[in-house]
């Protein structure tokens, strides 16, 4: 049975949960039945006392959490997570449907967020928060701890660790790796609820009386005064039900809180500690949660690491513990066989005999988790722990996501949303997605992901597929609770998602400071289809355009822009100004790019190579006959041009020999003029790094550019050679394995050639078994094979 306060023996009924825990959510069920209270109090926000109603709706599937977030600022949030385990829900849904008086009895958020704010804002917080000593009236300074004091059992340094996990000390005590296990090990495997609440209650005042004993020692901290004034104001809660003359009032609440509710001190000592608090404007809803988020602690400090399996066993707590068990490594073995993993149900039994078998060496009640998953691994995962991973993922954590009700209370924006969801038959589910953009209602939904992107709320990502042509578009996508928050945030911008994201696109707009941010801003807005933020976003790329002075920056706006002329056709998208804009950046960068590219260090030239085939990509995407002649005009230019980086004076060349306006024996001239002698070998390789960079067919097919290249090699001192090896190293790394491959058999063949040229040669005392031994190590150093 529950504990009673000592005020109260026969009316107030403690009931010490863990939230979370479906055997405490059990054990409660059994308790409340017997008790027949005409009051229930539980540990959650009275700012949230007016969305009891929706629990009993069909239409609320847990899990689902109450967000309580502060009107003016709604990023000042709190989450408080329900299950249909949960001690909480299964106790509001007994008061529901029994017509029970229902109160939520902890402290406001009203109240915690406006000192979670106040805390943020100040500099030096926990210095101007007094502690419920300096509260109280008529209390007496605590004098200095004498040397004879004796020290605490637990570290001051545990102190704070202890507080935040109470049950991890009782754990450690056990002999148990963690909380969790020992709470499911003491609690949740229990059968019966005798005594178990008074039990509760024992071992969390010798917890608290020992941590109490220790703190007394170091002065209040804000978390602890914190925790005060929620406990008194549970208490008032309680003075406050006992005055409307309830007789069997039920208490549920946190099992660390519990020995702070059975003895209830003079009201005006908790009056006292609730004096004076802040206090801010919130609003309350319900949201959709996900047994992936319940694992995070929020609202009530707690998760629990394992949802999927405590949804086990909640619904399956009629059934024998061997069954449980047996249901459970069913489950897992379906889910192996869709990921094409034999198993067997001979397997399936011997899995269970060794987690039962192994469940009694330990003296377990019932095979708990980590037996079974020892089992598992051992038994259908041939030891292999990569299986375990999606096991944990898909059962032992779950990808169960909640519903609430259409009319729960929202903003404006998130019932557009909803809406649209409901429209466009866009659930907010887990999966991957393929949109034909060529379907009305594809391309809708194309534009809504988009907007919501726009907004910070990346319900779905993408990727371009050039595989599947441009008519396709790939979303993953993945709903996450806090999206809630973002859409209460995102309000202020308008009460559609339409309105919304236009509005916000132009705010960033206008707090753009350069143009490459400016263009993926147009890019984004394209793609959602905002036609009015998209004029106004040409209007301020054309102003930054004409005033920007740096080439790269201008570089860096062609490639989006050039997608969007390319595949706007098939968003339905008005490309005039698009094209306007690309006219006048393809302009300015032929004209600057040649002062650009002068006197560049390593570093810039990488840089600018980068940007320079970004740029011959897009003008090769759109074929405009306009755009491509000015481009190969200016390449041209800065292949001859004197003193010009030789990494990017290749890549002119490489770019002009495969646009056909350079010849081969046009690269061969300026090859041979810049691998002399007269130019510095760094340069000289650079200039070969640009040329082959990525693909070194042009060697194989042009014997002219292999000689130039090879006796330019050849004629190389042993210390400059030593210098740019490594140079050539890393452009031919990048050459594919069968381009590099057919090098090392032309190498071989060049070789043979020359050996059987020098037997008839003066070089007749040249030891070819030496020579040939080191061609392995200079094959290694260029990356080929012989």
């Amino acid at each position: 049975m529950p504990s009673n306060p000592k005020n109260n023996p026969d009316q107030v009924h403690i009931f010490g949960i863990r939230h979370h825990g479906s055997g405490s959510a059990r054990s409660l069920c059994q308790a409340l039945e017997q008790l027949q209270p005409d009051a229930i109090l539980i540990e959650a926000p009275p700012d949230a006392q007016s969305l009891l109603p929706f629990v009993l709706r069909e239409e609320m599937q847990p899990p689902v959490a109450i967000l309580i977030y502060a009107s003016d600022r709604p990023e000042n949030s709190v989450y408080y997570p329900f299950a249909i385990f949960s001690p909480e829900w299964q106790a509001i849904r007994y008061g529901l449907e029994r017509n029970i008086p229902i109160k939520f009895m902890d402290l406001p958020q009203a109240h915690r967020l406006a000192i979670k704010d106040k805390e943020q804002t100040e500099v030096n917080p926990e210095s101007e928060i007094s502690s419920p000593e300096d509260i109280a009236p008529n209390s007496e300074s605590s004098p200095e701890p004498s040397p004879e004091v004796v020290t605490p059992v637990i570290p001051e340094s545990d102190l704070r660790l202890y507080r935040q996990d109470p049950l991890g000390w009782l754990a450690e005590a056990a002999g148990f790796s963690d909380g969790e296990r020992w709470w499911e090990y003491m609690v949740e495997h229990r059968r019966d609820s005798h005594e178990l609440f008074a039990a509760i209650l024992e071992a969390m005042t010798a917890l608290r009386e020992e941590l109490d004993s220790a703190e007394d020692l170091a002065e209040s901290s804000a978390e602890r005064l914190l925790e005060q004034q929620r406990e008194a104001y549970m208490r008032q809660t309680i003075r406050t039900t006992l005055s409307e003359g309830k007789e069997r009032i039920a208490v549920v609440c946190g099992a660390w809180h519990a020995p702070a509710l059975v003895n209830l001190p003079p009201a005006r000592n908790d009056a006292n500690l609730l004096r004076g608090l802040p206090k801010v404007k919130v609003e309350a809803t319900w949201i959709p949660w996900t047994y992936g988020r319940l694992a995070i602690a929020s609202g009530y400090g707690a998760g629990v690491v394992s949802p999927g399996w405590y949804d086990h066993l909640w619904h399956n707590f009629h059934h024998s513990s061997s069954q449980v068990a047996i249901r459970w490594i069913t489950r897992v073995a379906r889910l192996l066989r869709t990921k094409d993993i034999d198993a067997s149900s001979a397997s399936v039994i011997e899995a269970v005999r060794l987690a039962e078998a192994l469940s009694a060496m330990r003296d377990r009640p019932l095979a708990g988790l980590p037996e079974l998953n020892e089992a598992i691994q051992s038994v259908l995962c041939f030891g292999d722990p990569l299986p375990m991973q999606f096991i944990h993922q898909e059962l032992i954590v779950g990808d169960r996501m909640g519903r609430v009700p259409d009319d729960t209370p929202m903003v404006p924006l998130q019932q557009d949303l909803i809406r649209q969801q409901k429209r466009l038959r866009l659930k907010p589910d887990t999966k991957t997605l393929e949109l034909d953009l060529r379907n009305a209602n594809d391309l809708e939904r194309s534009h809504l992901l988009y907007r919501l992107a726009l907004l910070d709320i990346p319900w779905g990502r993408t990727h371009y597929s050039t595989s599947k042509g441009t008519f396709k578009e790939p979303w993953q996508l993945q709903w996450e609770p806090e999206f809630a928050v973002r859409l209460v945030e995102a309000g202020v911008w308008g009460q559609t998602i339409i309105e919304a994201a236009t509005a916000f696109t132009r705010h960033q707009a206008n707090e753009a400071k350069d143009l490459p941010t400016l263009t993926k801003l147009v890019d984004k807005v394209l793609l959602a289809n905002l036609g009015d933020a998209a004029s106004y976003l040409m209007v301020r790329l054309q102003a930054e355009a004409a005033i920007a002075a740096d080439i790269s920056h201008l570089m860096q706006a062609v490639p989006p822009l050039a997608n969007l002329l390319r595949y706007g056709n098939v968003r339905q998208i008005d490309t005039n100004i698009v094209a306007q804009v690309m006219d006048g950046l393809i302009t300015r960068i032929c004209v600057g790019l040649p002062v650009a590219c002068a006197s560049l260090n390593d570093e810039a030239a990488a840089a600018m190579y980068e940007l320079a085939i970004a740029v011959n990509r897009a003008i090769l995407l759109l074929q405009n006959s306009e755009y491509a002649e000015a481009w190969h005009g200016v390449l041209a230019q800065l292949a001859d041009q004197s003193g010009l980086h030789g990494l990017l004076a290749g890549c002119c060349c490489r770019l002009l020999l495969d646009a056909g306006v350079f010849a081969a024996n046009d690269v061969e001239t300026r090859m041979g003029l810049f691998l002399s002698l007269a130019n510095e070998p760094s340069q000289a390789a650079a200039w070969v790094e640009g040329l082959l960079k990525g693909s070194g067919l042009v060697l194989l097919h042009d014997d002219r550019l292999w000689q130039v290249l090879d006796n330019w090699v050849t004629k190389l001192a042993t210390d400059t050679f030593d210098l740019v090896l490594p140079l050539l190293r890393r452009t031919f790394a990048t050459f594919p394995a069968p381009e590099r491959r057919q090098m090392g058999e032309r190498v071989k063949r060049h070789q043979s050639n020359q050996i059987a040229v020098s037997s008839n040669s003066n070089f007749s005392n040249l030891d070819i078994e030496r020579a040939e031994a080191i061609l392995p190590a200079i094959a290694q150093l260029l990356g080929i094979n012989l």
